[in-house]
């Protein structure tokens, strides 16, 4: 099928979910760390605690992306898992504040990325599926636009609810400080609300004869294929998939440690009960707005600068500007220098979000795109297990349970990832039967 070129505003609604995906999602890593310290753990068990995120996203993604490359309903083929995955998050978003025990958080910390998982992957493939070749770099960075903005909205709200909520450490009976409570509540509106507007205002094309066919006999749940895909990934996948691996490595370090590390290495704070431990929380947030208003001021741009240098060049370049922030976090003292770094890190986070999925996009056959999604999300779950199961013991025999080493190792990881970039070949699909054709070769190892 020929698809027709969309308009500006077509490409937003799209899209325009994301942003509630994104609220959300930075909600869960900007605060479960503290939320774990609220609640007793010692930094060497937080990395253990995140295990349930990747483990769901594992099992969920290929699920949900082979599942939805075979549904066809009155919603559509994608959008019935936008709906799902929002419902079930909002309700884990609502309940996750009032955890009173370790356990407690931990099971709903599943629930939430299961649930963030089913309306997150099936968005990657929906913007395959609606726009030709030539506009994908655009829907995919559109994505990143919005993924900006529903994370600076995110890492403000604690600032936007400070003369309402005076930041303390908890109150007496309860394990989370109110205004980490009222944060996550307003995040589970957010969530459902923007993930409704492009259920509403963007409809799927209908799928020809031959594909009702096909979808008549498909089977949902087909762990054959599922094992098939994996084993016969297409050659460029295999070399975005090191990629993959080594930057979610470098993001999980900071992700799992640089709000703790504020509060802890700059502003001081010896216990989670300390005020100084939620201001150091706030302002770590705050420097996620920072990084993400870059991402949503950057990621317009990067389409016309990857036509230019290549989208090969252009991320590896901007994972070093990510490497070079991350490694400079380590020297700064003073709350307001932290800002300068999270300049790098957004020009990286706006490229991460779109520059690998627009050259996948072009290597898989398009009957195949949600499952192949899910398969390429394996490359960031399975660093955030591997963090989760050996990082606890770095933390504590290596590192001396510094988490402002832990975000060292961050920026090390993306300039081995930048380095393995140059080895990826950008393909375009010339026919759905064939193998992709190589438009460039990659560069000397």
């Amino acid at each position: 099928m020929e698809k027709p070129r969309l308009s500006f505003w077509q490409i937003w609604n799209m899209s325009f979910g994301f942003l509630g995906i994104q609220f959300g999602w930075t909600l869960q890593m900007n605060n479960m760390s503290a939320v774990y310290e609220y609640l007793g753990a010692q930094p060497s068990q937080i990395p253990i605690l995140w295990l349930a995120a990747p483990l769901t996203g594992l099992l969920v993604q290929p699920v949900i992306g082979h599942w939805s490359d075979n549904t066809w309903g009155p919603l559509g083929r994608r959008r019935p898992f936008f709906l799902a995955g929002a419902l079930l998050s909002s309700c884990a978003l609502v309940l996750m504040p009032q955890s009173a025990a370790l356990w407690m958080a931990a099971g709903l910390l599943w629930i939430l990325d299961a649930s963030i998982n089913i309306s997150m992957e099936p968005f990657r493939a929906f913007v395959a599926d609606m726009l030709p070749d030539d506009q994908r770099a655009r829907g995919f960075t559109m994505q990143s636009f919005f993924i900006g903005i529903g994370s600076v909205a995110a890492s403000s709200l604690p600032l936007l609810l400070r003369s309402l909520i005076p930041p303390a450490g908890a109150a007496a009976g309860r394990a989370i400080p109110e205004i980490v409570r009222v944060s996550f509540w307003i995040g589970a509106a957010a969530f459902l609300s923007a993930v409704l507007w492009t259920i509403f205002t963007t409809k799927e094309y209908p799928p020809s004869p031959q594909e009702r066919e096909r979808l008549r006999h498909a089977k949902r749940f087909d762990f054959g294929e599922i094992t098939h895909a994996i084993a016969n990934m297409p050659g460029t996948m295999r070399q975005l998939a090191v990629v993959q691996f080594l930057t979610w490595l470098g993001l999980f370090c900071m992700f799992l440690f640089f709000a703790v590390a504020v509060a802890h290495n700059v502003f001081g704070a010896r216990s989670t009960q300390e005020t100084a431990y939620t201001e150091g929380v706030i302002w770590a947030g705050y420097c996620s707005g920072v990084y993400n208003t870059v991402c949503f001021l950057v990621a317009p741009l990067l389409p016309s600068i990857a036509s230019r240098l290549g989208k090969r060049t252009t991320h590896s370049l901007c994972l070093l500007a990510g490497a070079l922030g991350l490694l400079s976090v380590a020297i700064i003292q003073d709350k307001w220098l932290l800002f300068l770094p999270m300049v790098g890190v957004g020009v990286a986070w706006a490229s991460i979000l779109s520059m690998p999925y627009s050259i996948l996009a072009a290597a898989i056959p398009s009957n195949k795109m949600g499952i192949y999604m899910g398969i390429f999300n394996f490359f960031i779950v399975i660093p955030e297990i591997l963090s989760s199961l050996v990082f606890g013991w770095i933390m504590a025999n290596l590192l001396g349970n510094d988490r402002m080493k832990a975000v060292i190792v961050g920026g090390v990881c993306f300039i081995l990832a930048a380095i393995f970039m140059q080895r990826v070949r950008e393909v375009t699909v010339v026919d759905e039967s064939l193998a992709p054709v190589p438009l460039s070769e990659p560069s000397a190892a």
